[in-house]
């Protein structure tokens, strides 16, 4: 926690300069702190039936901290920056760090660390994902990590689109010295939304994504997921693309919101490239999801992120949702599983920063081929959190 508070001090020394002016007839400089805290509680029913010490890894029952963080808000005139500490299961590092302009209410341009627009899952955070953790698909296919991008969002009446330019992940932990290469990639989010005031949406999109390799000396993709809970990590997908020259992908969304009903969906399709002979691999998915407020009178849409806004504090929102992604491809040889989860999430929005989760899920693999991994496994998750967000 000290290490946590001194970089927060370092960095609020760093953002001062860049905003304060002495004139009066300049802007004034808004300061504010940002923190979460989630705690979580898991109990899995039937997942460990053929799992041994030297095959695969078991599901605990327990309890978790896994995600806190603390940082700073600054906003000047038309200049806006972020920093977040966070501090997870013994690791401290950097979360949202950058600096942005608004050039006028329709266009933005923001650089440093973040989470770039891609799909409509980059409309939330980690810890407000609606269905409790993020679709499978989304995690598999690599839709929203944080990276070190310049994007531009353009966000007007009937169209939203965000474009970015990214280097590796990589680049936050090791210098180019030590990397000898550093990957980089560009991707667009793009949304056409023909209705768009509160409680009565339609809004489709597509996202488009190209990256060069990053794994195995930057000549291949490591791609993975974990069974949806962080109380126990256990690996569910995982593919190790060799041989690779690039990757394109692609994940076309759909948003409606009646009343105090909302629909949400995506489709993930994936293409790499190989060479010397391989064949490319391709893996897609999909998940549905259904939202109702069972305290509450409509869902509001968040105009800034495209997508529906967090529900007002006393409300109580059921959510049911689908997910498959099928991560193996025989013709490349490469079996990474092929995955279905059904799952059922209860949230109550105490307040304007306390939020209660339940949720259960019933999650399934099989067709894999990985290394210390069972060809197939399944299990029953019951999960609670409360989190606190400011």
């Amino acid at each position: 926690m000290k290490n946590i508070l001194t970089s927060l001090a370092a960095a609020s020394m760093c953002i001062l300069p860049v905003f304060a002016e002495d004139s009066d007839s300049q802007p004034k400089l808004s300061f504010s702190p940002t923190g979460r805290i989630l705690m979580d509680g898991a109990v899995y029913l039937g997942g460990n039936g053929n799992v041994t010490d030297e095959n695969d890894t078991k599901f605990v029952n327990g309890v978790a901290i896994p995600d806190v963080r603390l940082g700073a808000k600054a906003t000047y005139g038309k200049w806006k920056a972020k920093i977040d500490v966070g501090f997870s299961y013994g690791k401290v590092g950097l979360k949202d760090t950058y600096f942005e302009y608004d050039f006028n209410p329709a266009n933005l341009v923001r650089v440093g660390y973040f989470v770039p627009q891609w799909g409509l899952n980059s409309e939330t955070s980690s810890s407000m994902k609606q269905t409790y953790e993020e679709p499978t698909s989304n995690e598999f296919f690599y839709a929203n990590p944080r990276l070190l991008a310049a994007m531009w969002v353009y966000d007007k009446d009937q169209y939203f689109a965000g474009t970015s330019i990214f280097a590796e992940q990589g680049v936050m932990t090791q210098n180019a010295s030590e990397m000898g290469k550093q990957a980089w990639g560009a991707e667009t989010r793009l949304v056409w939304r023909p209705r768009h005031s509160d409680g009565d949406v339609f809004q489709i999109g597509s996202s488009f994504n190209y990256s060069t390799p990053t794994a195995d000396d930057h000549t291949g993709f490591d791609y993975s997921a974990n069974f949806p809970s962080r109380v126990s990590k256990v690996t569910l997908l995982e593919a190790n693309i060799d041989n690779a020259r690039g990757l394109f992908k692609m994940t076309p969304e759909l948003l409606i919101i009646k009343g105090n009903w909302a629909l949400e969906a995506q489709y993930y399709y994936m293409n790499v490239s190989r060479k010397d002979g391989f064949r490319n691999y391709q893996a897609h998915g999909a998940y549905g999801i259904v939202r109702t407020l069972l305290i509450g009178s409509r869902y509001n849409y968040s105009h800034a992120d495209a997508g529906v806004a967090t529900p007002a504090k006393g409300s109580l929102e059921l959510v049911l949702g689908y997910n498959y992604t099928d991560a193996s491809d025989k013709k490349a040889g490469i079996r990474a599983g092929i995955m279905n989860d059904i799952n059922c999430t209860l949230n109550y929005y105490i307040n304007s920063w306390m939020l209660a989760r339940l949720r259960y899920s019933y999650t399934n693999v099989h067709d894999r081929d990985v290394e210390n991994l069972l060809p197939k496994r399944h299990v029953n998750t019951i999960e609670a959190r409360l989190q606190v967000i400011f």
